[in-house]
């Protein structure tokens, strides 16, 4: 007999920091603000949140000395962007099984380095050592030094197999500034035209600068309990409505999808995954109201839709180039702006955008009666929201 997790954990509350180049604050201060901000959005006091989820920002026991917290169930994530729904999964499950009442997933970025974290110097700074070359395809002893190498690479082979073109790409870094210009929390406010894109310096090529994901300091906090409990606190929960894990081996790589032939996949036909996150959630993909994804880089969100199936290969360059994915399209993406312009928080900014979304605060970029959203990305990772059980 197997147990159906759907709709058994909600998100009762969202937090952030100010996110900006320099906040000249600590992760772990940066995390107090966030938590204090998700905690007045949940209507729940410190002494509630007995559970303690920690992505990036610092050790768990450290922090919860700091904050004040007394927690009875903790856990540490690896830093990786891939981590963020690996973490809501496991805090949904977590609660659902009775480990824990209240949850609260910390994340926080410190990229001016001012202590604490994942601070540009200490941590991306020996991707290149780890074996096997690291997770995005550094290796610097063959010059592959910049994180954006993989999704460089990846890209060019896309291009080469299916014909896509610069200016296609040029619609996703377009399209997500233009998100960014109506989300007052996003660093980039300013809005470009294709020929301001292709204007734009080189960074790794084929990607530019445009393509690049910007670079801040800021932190999340998402609290997670049951259904049953956040029906009683300050806003309408937004529930947890299925869930598909990461995914490993040779076929898996983060910046490409399966099949391609990059790193070590094996180059073969490309076709979406097998739709394990839909039907856990009781739902088809003509249900989703929007979709969120990890776009550290541009070509991100191309492979994106066509893993999980809304494209199908080769074919979503030019679908996102017609203006698919816009605010008022047939599938709005990343309507925040994304890694490209809200900030670079490895997609937990997108989950606080979504729970927004699902509660209609959204203001001028809420989607027009928002019911289920996605958030997917690379490595068949994803998870599905409603604001309503399915």
């Amino acid at each position: 007999m197997t147990w159906d997790p759907r709709s058994k954990a909600a998100i009762a509350g969202v937090g952030t920091s100010q996110f900006a180049r320099d906040t000249g604050l600590t992760t772990t201060q940066m995390i107090s603000n966030a938590l204090r901000a998700a905690l007045d959005d949940s209507g729940l006091a410190i002494g509630d949140i007995d559970g303690l989820y920690v992505n990036a920002g610092g050790d768990f026991d450290k922090m919860a000395e700091q904050l004040g917290m007394k927690v009875g169930y903790a856990m540490q994530f690896w830093t990786h962007g891939r981590m963020c729904a690996p973490t809501l999964q496991q805090a949904a499950l977590s609660v659902a099984a009775g480990l824990a009442t209240h949850i609260a997933c910390v994340y926080s970025i410190d990229i001016s380095e001012r202590g604490g974290g994942f601070g540009g110097g200490r941590s991306h700074g020996h991707e290149e050592y780890r074996e096997g070359g690291g997770t995005h395809g550094e290796m610097a002893h063959y010059g592959l030094t910049h994180p954006g190498s993989g999704a460089a690479m990846a890209w060019q082979k896309y291009r080469h197999r299916y014909g896509a073109t610069q200016e296609q790409l040029g619609a996703v870094a377009t399209t997500t500034r233009e998100h960014a210009s109506l989300n007052p929390l996003a660093l980039m406010q300013h809005t470009y035209t294709l020929e301001d894109y292709l204007a734009s310096r080189f960074v790794i090529e084929p990607l530019r600068l445009l393509d690049c994901a910007v670079v801040n300091d800021g932190a999340v906090c998402v609290i997670v309990t049951t259904a049953e409990r956040a029906r009683d606190l300050r806003k309408k929960p937004v529930y947890i409505a299925g869930m598909d894990g990461l995914h490993a081996g040779r076929d898996e790589f983060v910046f490409a999808p399966p099949g391609l032939g990059i790193w070590q996949q094996p180059e073969s036909s490309v076709a979406a995954r097998p739709s394990r996150v839909y039907e856990r959630a009781g739902v088809a993909r003509a249900d989703i109201d929007g979709f969120y994804c990890l776009d550290s880089f541009s070509p991100l969100v191309i492979f994106a839709l066509e893993e999980f199936g809304f494209c199908k290969p080769g074919e979503a360059a030019p679908w996102v180039a017609e203006g698919n994915t816009r605010l008022g399209g047939k599938l709005p993406v990343n309507t925040n702006g994304g890694h490209l312009s809200e900030g670079m928080l490895g997609g937990w900014a997108h989950q606080v955008e979504i729970v927004r979304q699902l509660r209609g605060e959204c203001g001028r970029r809420q989607i027009t009666d928002a019911r289920v959203l996605q958030f997917a990305m690379g490595q068949g990772v994803s998870n599905i929201y409603s604001n309503e059980k399915l």
